[in-house]
C-alpha cells in the first residue's frame, strides 16, 4: 500500500518554527509513530522523546520530557499521546511556560491555538482514531494565535504561572 501524502505542510512563515517534540506512553505509541512520519514528510524536525516500544510504561515520564523541550525552547511545539490525553495534559501544565491542551476534535484544536496560544497538544489514542488525530494535528499546527482580546487572557494565565511557579 502506497503511503498517502502528508496533509500537513510547513508554511514559509514557519521556517524558524519547525521543531516539534513528540512523546507517548505505550497506549499512544502506534499513533506517535504515524504522526512522526506525517510531521517529517511535512518538513518538520521531530524530537522523539519516547517511548520507543509498546512495552508498558508511565505517561508522566514522557509528558515531562516533551514539556521540558517546549519550556526550554528546544522545541517550538510539543505533542503528547497517551490513552486518554488527560493525564499527560495535567503533567505538561505543571511545567513553566507550557500551555498544554487536550484536543479531541478540530474545533478544540483551533480554539486552543486561537484563544489560548497552546504550545503543547495532548491526544487520547484510545478515544480518537488516527485519521482524526492527523486532522487535529494539522489544524493545531497551522492555526495562529488570535491575539487581541485573547492576548489579555493569556497574559492573565502567564501571571498565574509567575505567581505559583518560581523558575
Amino acid at each position: 500500500m502506497k503511503p498517502e501524502a502528508s496533509s500537513i505542510s510547513v508554511s514559509k512563515t514557519q521556517t524558524s518554527h519547525t521543531v516539534v517534540a513528540i512523546g507517548s506512553d505505550h497506549g499512544g505509541f502506534d499513533m506517535k509513530e504515524s504522526l512522526i512520519l506525517e510531521l517529517k514528510s511535512a518538513g518538520y524536525e521531530v524530537n522523539d522523546c519516547g517511548t520507543f516500544s509498546q512495552e508498558a510504561c508511565d505517561y508522566p515520564d514522557f509528558a515531562l520530557a516533551v514539556a521540558q523541550q517546549v519550556s526550554t525552547g528546544k522545541a517550538w511545539r510539543g505533542v503528547m499521546i497517551d490513552g486518554a490525553g488527560i493525564g499527560s495534559c495535567m503533567v505538561a501544565n505543571k511545567v513553566p511556560h507550557v500551555r498544554a491542551a487536550l484536543c479531541y476534535d478540530v474545533s478544540s484544536a483551533m480554539n486552543s491555538r486561537e484563544h489560548n496560544d497552546a504550545n503543547l497538544l495532548t491526544l487520547g489514542a484510545g478515544l480518537i482514531g488516527l485519521g482524526l488525530a492527523k486532522q487535529i494535528l494539522k489544524t493545531w499546527l497551522t492555526t495562529e494565535f488570535g491575539g487581541g482580546r485573547h492576548a489579555k487572557r493569556v497574559d492573565k494565565i502567564n501571571a498565574v504561572e509567575r505567581q505559583y511557579f518560581k523558575d
